[in-house]
């Protein structure tokens, strides 16, 4: 049995959580419910849960501030939160699940699902380290992703990510070390996470980090050659959009 605990500031929301979870999802159970950072702490100490379903805008701070309190993380993390787009796109990076308010059944559900599935305990430093550490404003050059692959969590410099390619359902990652990660989500994701960090889409199947461009050859749409010697194709519907971020640079 998977022990949960749910914090969230709205009483009648954190009630629904729970009502979900007894109905719906087989193999957890609810040990707890607190409305702030204070109760929240306790309870997670006193109790230590094996999931938290946590809000992020809590009466006396913030989910963040009491995930710095708690004395040992040692329990999966699922934020359930209404959208900010700074914390939310912290949480995508450091691949931590997440539900949206206004709460959808059936996609909590399948979080707890996914959870369950993959319920292992020696990775979460690593993966709320990296959550912690991406909240904060640093250099570019700095910040970091975590990539989960069947066997292994990768903590990765973005700047370390040559490209990225849709296969499927799944995005492979090529990096200046040679090694090919793949993860099982979609290369849109990554698109809205890493424009920001210097990567262009040139084609619906490939994401590009523009500092690993050797080369563009410009005929019809044109190719792209990078670092790795790989040469990638630009639709052409992408090519002003290319030859215009070649002049920005």
């Amino acid at each position: 049995m998977i022990r949960i605990i749910v914090i969230d500031d709205e009483k009648r929301v954190a009630e629904a959580i729970a009502k979900i979870i007894e109905n719906h999802c087989s193999g957890f159970s609810v040990i707890g419910i607190a409305h702030t950072v204070k109760t929240g702490v306790e309870l997670i100490n006193k109790h230590k849960p094996d999931l938290v379903t946590l809000d992020i805008n809590l009466p006396d701070g913030s989910g963040f501030d009491l995930l710095k309190k708690v004395e040992d993380i040692d329990f999966k993390l699922v934020f359930i939160t209404a959208y900010e787009e700074h914390a939310l796109k912290a949480i995508k990076f450091s691949a931590i699940d997440y539900i949206l308010k206004p709460i959808d059944e059936i996609e909590l559900s399948d979080a707890f699902r996914k959870v369950k599935a993959i319920h292992k305990k020696e990775n979460n430093k690593v993966i709320l380290d990296s959550f912690l550490t991406g909240l904060a404003e640093k250099p570019k050059e700095h910040k970091k992703i975590v990539l989960k692959t069947a066997d292994d969590i990768h903590l990765i410099k973005v700047n370390e990510i040559i490209r990225c390619e849709s296969e499927g359902s799944y995005t492979s990652f090529f990096l200046t070390d040679g090694k090919k990660l793949m993860v099982s989500k979609n290369l849109k994701e990554y698109e809205d996470l890493l424009t920001d960090y210097g990567f262009f889409r040139t084609h619906h199947s490939h994401l590009i980090n523009i500092n690993n461009i050797e080369r563009f050859h410009k005929a019809d749409g044109g190719v792209i050659y990078m670092s790795d010697q790989s040469e990638i194709p630009v639709s052409v519907r992408k090519k002003d959009s290319l030859l215009q971020l070649f002049k920005e640079l």
